[in-house]
């Protein structure tokens, strides 16, 4: 990771070129967004002038050990999805150590509308790996309680296979695995019909989730709001949505 022949003397002149285009803007503004883009421009900045950011994403720096319980992936891009890369979620954890609040990654496609049994073979052994040292390697370094993981996909896949051998999109159903954060564990949490096909049992909605992690994080999904364009507060998630009782009541 380089600048790419910027000097850090150049990067300042862009930088101070960059307040000087943000000021007209910040003299009119009476949202308060200027002041929240000042933030995260001095965070990005931070990146690139800081070496924690390049440690971090250098896993030779690791223990050996460590970084062959996680094992390696294949580096090339799924399409729409990502790279089936185990050592991503190593760095995930020492991005976390470097200071980053969030870590987002992903990993291989999971879009099988054909030879979905054949796909899967190949990538849920991989996914296995790299989520179980990753939870491994959280709790051998005491990151248990402070950490949360989320692994999920957007929506479910039909509860039938389809005439290719495949599985197709289906809102109605979708399932997510969480630990870490101190919450409670070893349960699962709602259920379908015979088929996967409908939630009869405890049905969970996406927000609960997303209000799960807030919580985690120390905000409270009750009382804090993000300014929209408009200048509206707006809630973190629908209205009457908590952190689900299961995990942190």
């Amino acid at each position: 990771m380089v600048l790419n022949g910027v000097t850090l003397d150049r990067l300042a002149d862009r930088r101070n070129l960059l307040t000087s285009f943000d000021q007209f803007r910040r003299d009119i503004d009476g949202s308060g967004m200027m002041s929240g883009l000042d933030a995260f421009n001095e965070q990005a900045f931070g990146i690139l002038t800081s070496s924690k950011l390049l440690d971090a994403l250098d896993i030779e720096k690791e223990d050996k050990r460590v970084r062959e319980s996680y094992g390696k992936g294949d580096p090339k891009n799924r399409d729409d999805g990502g790279p089936k890369m185990m050592e991503h979620m190593l760095i995930a954890r020492r991005l976390v150590e470097a200071g980053a609040r969030c870590v987002t990654l992903a990993f291989s496609r999971w879009d099988h509308h054909g030879d979905n049994f054949g796909a899967l073979r190949q990538d849920l052994p991989l996914l296995d790996r790299g989520v179980s040292a990753l939870i491994e390697d959280l709790h051998q370094r005491g990151l248990d309680k402070d950490v949360s993981v989320i692994v999920w996909g957007e929506f479910g896949r039909t509860p039938t296979i389809n005439k290719d051998g495949g599985r197709d999109h289906w809102p109605r159903v979708s399932c997510a695995m969480l630990a870490g954060g101190a919450m409670k564990h070893g349960q699962v949490i709602g259920a379908t019909d015979r088929l996967g096909g409908e939630a009869n049992e405890r049905p969970v909605q996406f927000g609960e989730v997303f209000a799960t992690m807030y919580h985690n994080l120390g905000i409270d999904v009750n009382k804090t709001t993000v300014t929209d364009l408009t200048g509206r507060p707006q809630f973190l998630v629908d209205h009457g949505l908590q952190p689900m009782r299961e995990l942190v009541g």
